[in-house]
């Protein structure tokens, strides 16, 4: 069983990576920041416009209630990559949180690609 200090330091490293992947990307009106962050149930993502600060489409796994949670994860970069097609916005500049390139990111990352985006 993780302690909790052990918690503060998984979260503090997460941190620490995410803040040094920020210092060197930012998403422009021409390639929108897809952002995106895990908890241990769902998994969120955002396209953001880092030049005026707005988030201009959302999504997660909230309202998707059946499969497996990397299942789910795909069916989120589809959805993402939905509302970028609304929006007119094909390229994109990948921020992965902090997190691992593996697992539910992964798939979030291939869904989006197979709906249409590019990174």
């Amino acid at each position: 069983m993780a302690t909790n200090i052990t918690l503060q330091v998984k979260r503090a490293r997460r941190t620490k990576r995410h803040l040094r992947l920020r210092a060197k990307i930012s998403g422009t009106n021409q390639r929108l920041r897809l952002s995106v962050f895990k908890s241990h149930q769902h998994i969120y993502a955002q396209l953001i416009d880092d030049a005026s600060a707005k988030t201009l489409a959302s999504a997660s796994d909230l309202d998707i209630k059946k499969g497996k949670k990397s299942d789910r994860a795909a069916e989120v970069g589809e959805l993402i990559a939905k509302k970028a097609k609304t929006l007119k916005i094909k390229k994109v500049v990948f921020d992965r949180g902090g997190f691992k390139y593996h697992g539910r990111i992964k798939q979030l990352v291939e869904g989006a690609r197979k709906g249409g985006l590019i990174f």
